[in-house]
Order: structure tokens, then sequence, then C-alpha cells
């Protein structure tokens, strides 16, 4: 299973609802984060993804698309030679790994308390539940937000947005083992009609289907 798809896939979300939060009091990079959540009601997008190890050296490389829709439906799909799609349809979250022949799932509305999930129902709690810090203007100009969250029950330590134009153009999640998940998006489209189609799920008949079942 790739890592992090669905704590990105969470703040990724997340970030569509915070058009109700705008943050005057903030700095450039809250700024840019208000621009890019306002009015925001869907998304699409292309990304591609990097795991790197402490060390420095790159574990894993991948590339798919992401589609989101206010409030709560998502549509996660890496391509490549290891597919595998993760689809939030409001009630469930659907991760399938065709490799595996195997099918995960998750009650969408059970979910951690302290996950970036929550933020979809409620977005006023993003400080909340989040230290968040301005880190200044990258070399190509992106604006850097730092989220780290105030629980420890957490799968990740720290989580960076780079934002530029009021568009969300990097996420990078790093772990307590020192592994950092990057995410660079691409071809972005806001509020794109979509086919309410890219969140459902129907488990092919040939794999195994594990977790909270209908």
């Amino acid at each position: 299973m790739k890592r992090f798809p669905l704590i990105a896939a969470w703040l990724f979300a997340a970030l569509l609802a915070l058009s109700q939060t705008a943050n005057p009091q903030g700095g450039q990079g809250r700024a840019e984060l208000d621009r890019f959540s306002s009015g925001l009601e869907s998304l699409h997008a292309s990304f591609q993804q990097r795991v790197i190890s402490s060390d420095g050296s790159t574990q894993d490389s991948s590339s798919g698309q992401v589609w989101l829709s206010r409030p709560q439906l998502f549509r996660w799909e890496y391509g490549g030679d290891f597919p595998e799609l993760v689809v939030a349809d409001g009630s469930r979250i659907w991760i399938y790994d065709e490799m595996l022949e195997q099918v995960t799932v998750r009650d969408q509305s059970g979910m951690e308390f302290d996950s970036p999930l929550m933020l979809l129902t409620n977005p006023g709690r993003l400080d909340e539940q989040f230290e968040v810090r301005e880190v200044g203007e990258a070399e190509d100009g992106m604006q850097l937000l730092e989220l780290r969250a105030r629980t420890m029950e957490t799968e990740f330590e720290r989580i960076l947005l780079g934002l530029r134009e009021g568009q969300l153009l990097l996420m990078v999640i790093e772990d307590s083992f020192g592994l950092r998940t990057e995410l660079r998006f691409g071809q972005i489209e806001r509020n794109p009609e979509l086919d309410m189609a890219l969140f459902t799920f129907e488990p092919p008949e040939s794999v195994d289907v594990i977790g909270d079942l209908p």
C-alpha cells in the first residue's frame, strides 16, 4: 500500500472546506491558503509522489490523479506498475490494491478524532487540531505553511504545504521514523463538473474484501 494516501487525501479534502475559515490575521502563507480554498467546491489535479528515507534516498516514486468534491467525497488514484485506488463515498472509504487483489473498507465517520478527515465536517478546527506556522517563501516563490498535530496519536509528525498564486502545489508529510512523502500537484482544475460515479466503488468479484463491510 502506498504511504499516506489517506492522510494526504483527508488533508487535501479538508482544505476544500476552509473557505468558511478565512484568517485575516495570518501571514502570506495563510493568505494563500485562504485564497486557494475560497469558493472551492470541487477539484481535479494530477500528482507526482516520492517517498524519501532518512538518508535522503528515494524509496518509491509514483504518480496519479485526485478528484475531490465538498464536503466528504474524494478519489485518489495511483497509476503505474502498482495501481491503487482510494475512494471516499461519504459513508465508507474503499482502498483497492490491484496487485494484491484486496479491498480494505473503513467507516468514514468512525475515523480518529484527531485525523485531518475531521476537518471536513468542522473546518473551523484547523487551528485547534494543528499548530500552524508560517515557514516563509521557497526559492520557487511558494509560500510554505507547517502543520503539526496537537496530539501525539497521529501517523505523522509534520505536514508542509506549499502554495503559490492561490494554488496548492506541494504537500510534504513526515513521520516519526524519518520517512518523508512528497506530493507535487499539477494540472489543477478548480470547480470542474465531476461525474458522481467517480466517488462510488464496487469491489470486483475476484478480490478479497476486509474491514468494515456494509
